[in-house]
């Protein structure tokens, strides 16, 4: 018997004592590993390295002969409008090609709601006397940080296994008009790895809300971010507001950051074609046009969907030994303990960890005394605050395998500590 809660307190001090003995050989190595985002290793970024060689001083049209150095062309080039569209699968007037960052693109449509509302607005966001997001948790801290930074007051609402606790969403949006919109990472969920069922996309874009212009936020991150041959599928959220009869609901969000380089890919926008030509006008304003020079870069090595899979697949390779590695450590150091649960994700870049309550942050903090850099403790919940500490996310991607593993075992050997000196008082 190794469940840890059954432990006697002479059984919980001699653990402890070989737990110490184990966590200073640990501080003698003097690490200095950072898990702390999902960033891609070196070894990914160079997958896509042929992408540089592409768009040369003797060859930077389009196919249709448009000059790519110039300005112009605020939808995206059409070739990558085609190439984008198959992987959303939406129509190509629903979409726009913009820079490198979907997080720009999403901190830019709240604050477009805050100025000047959308098109089905009555008033800006920003002259209502409050505005309120519902934030499935644990979820992706800088969404929240969207928020804080704009002063949007949030909303925590529980993530299950098949996507938001739909009867609060429901209850919530059906009560309240100050409630504007909800953060959604749809598909391999971070830090979860869950994905929406087909239900859940079909209760948001049905449901009945107080707010005539609440908004879903779909950041389909990791719309293709496999980790094997199990793909999981997403329901289409804009044909599914379309058939609701709210086609105007959902903004949906993404990139190529963890296909091609990350700080040099593509984001994406699609929505309604309504929104679209309602939001063209809008950034018109603020941009005279994208990087066609980089977006040309990316048609011309991406090619199709297809092809697009193929790279995904040798990020893949790449990816899922580390992930791998994570959980088969947890598996012998913490499997029959009864102090931890974790994710088994399908796809995406983070594993989910919740350890004992109120022991998050003193295992973040004991692990980076030692030279692990995690995530800090509550930093997937709104306000950095998660109600019962207990929640880690695990970011694998960024480290060397060697270094995973070592990272890993470290962390466990820290949960212990925490939990036995939890379970001795």
């Amino acid at each position: 018997m190794t469940d840890l809660t059954t432990f006697s307190p002479s059984e919980l001090a001699s653990l402890k004592s070989s737990l110490e003995e184990r966590y200073r050989e640990f501080q003698s190595r003097q690490l200095s590993l950072d898990m702390t985002r999902g960033k891609p290793c070196s070894e990914q970024l160079d997958l896509s390295l042929d992408m540089l060689n592409l768009v040369t001083a003797d060859s930077y049209k389009t196919m249709e002969g448009v000059d790519c150095r110039n300005y112009g062309g605020i939808d995206g080039i059409p070739e990558a409008k085609a190439l984008f569209s198959s992987v959303l699968g939406v129509a190509t007037e629903e979409l726009l090609v913009c820079g490198n960052s979907s997080l720009n693109v999403m901190h830019d449509m709240v604050m477009r709601g805050l100025v000047h509302g959308f098109v089905d607005s009555e008033l800006p966001w920003g002259k209502c006397d409050k505005i309120t997001f519902l934030c499935p948790v644990p979820g992706y801290d800088r969404h929240f940080s969207i928020c804080e930074y704009l002063n949007i007051k949030m909303i925590a609402v529980p993530l299950n296994e098949d996507g938001p606790d739909m009867d609060l969403v429901e209850q919530y949006v059906s009560e309240d008009d100050s409630i504007k919109g909800i953060w959604c990472v749809p598909k391999y969920s971070n830090p979860t790895g869950t994905t929406y069922s087909d239900r859940v996309v079909d209760r948001l874009s049905q449901m009945k809300t107080k707010s005539a212009d609440f908004k879903i936020f779909w950041d389909n991150a990791y719309a293709v971010h496999t980790l094997g041959e199990s793909i999981d599928s997403l329901k289409n959220i804009l044909d599914a507001c379309r058939e609701a009869g709210n086609p105007e609901r959902a903004f949906i969000f993404a990139s190529t950051s963890k296909i091609t380089f990350a700080g040099a890919g593509l984001s994406l926008f699609a929505a309604s074609t309504k929104n679209i030509d309602f939001l063209r006008k809008r950034i018109s304003f603020q941009m005279i046009g994208p990087d066609k020079l980089n977006q040309l870069r990316h048609v011309r090595f991406l090619k199709d969907k297809n092809n697009l899979e193929k790279l995904m697949q040798a990020h893949a390779t790449i990816l899922k030994p580390k992930f791998d590695t994570v959980l088969s450590v947890f598996d012998k150091e913490l499997g029959d303990k009864n102090i931890a649960t974790w994710s088994r994700p399908k796809g995406g870049y983070f594993i989910n960890l919740d350890v004992l309550e109120a022991c998050a942050s003193k295992v973040v903090a004991k692990a980076a005394e030692a030279g692990v850099k995690l995530t800090p403790a509550g930093s997937t919940f709104p306000y950095k605050n998660d109600p019962n500490d207990c929640n880690i996310r695990i970011a694998p991607s960024f480290p060397s395998s060697k270094e995973v593993a070592l990272a890993t075992e470290l962390l466990a050997v820290c949960i212990q500590l925490v939990s036995v000196e939890k379970l001795s008082k």
